[in-house]
């Protein structure tokens, strides 16, 4: 809890009382790898802070192929959040693609925070402008670059994802197949 608590602090000022609420409503727990928090199809409640691990997001087309939106890593939050905030069912499944430590928050809970502790709304507004920030660098990156440049700024942002990870989800984060992928891991070795 503390790695969420400093992290909070980085950004705004916390009160002890602000703190407790966090702390009564948060949930630490271990996942394993293989463990699904959220599948697609499904009401979706909770969000989740990772405190270390990795968990993936996917959404799997009407012709069976999967589509990897987001991994997260240390300090990253996940969960389906047009299903929270929509009101609708789950588009994606969120699986523990390492054992990892989260923390898992039910978001209605969490909402409620910005009511009781306003110095909660810089927080998070920040955390959203981040989020919609690498959501159009992504969609960007997607329609501007080459599957190599791709790759590159992949294991810029995520340094050590290969260790936890399929080629077959690294791929489908890039939007390639796994061959392409192995050509340029083999390209990249030559140089």
């Amino acid at each position: 809890m503390e790695d969420l608590i400093n992290k909070i602090k980085s950004s705004t000022t916390l009160s002890s009382k602000a703190e407790e609420y966090v702390v009564s409503i948060a949930k630490e727990t271990s996942v394993s790898k293989g463990d699904v928090l959220i599948r697609q199809g499904q009401a979706v409640k909770n969000t989740y802070f990772v405190k270390d691990g990795c968990l993936r997001a996917y959404c799997i087309d009407k012709n069976g192929k999967e589509h990897t939106l987001q991994f997260a890593i240390k300090n990253w939050w996940i969960s389906d959040f047009i299903a929270i905030y929509n009101n609708e069912l789950s588009t994606l499944t969120i699986e523990c693609i390492a054992d990892s430590n989260i923390i898992e928050f039910n978001a209605k809970l969490l909402d409620e925070i910005y009511s009781k502790f306003p110095e909660f709304e810089a927080f998070q507004r920040k955390n959203l402008e981040r989020h919609v920030v690498s959501l159009h660098k992504r969609i960007l990156n997607q329609l501007q670059l080459t599957a190599p440049e791709r790759y590159e700024l992949f294991l810029n942002q995520y340094p050590d994802i290969e260790q936890y990870t399929p080629n077959y989800h690294i791929a489908s984060y890039l939007g390639i197949t796994q061959q392409s992928l192995s050509r340029i891991r083999v390209e990249k070795s030559k140089k």
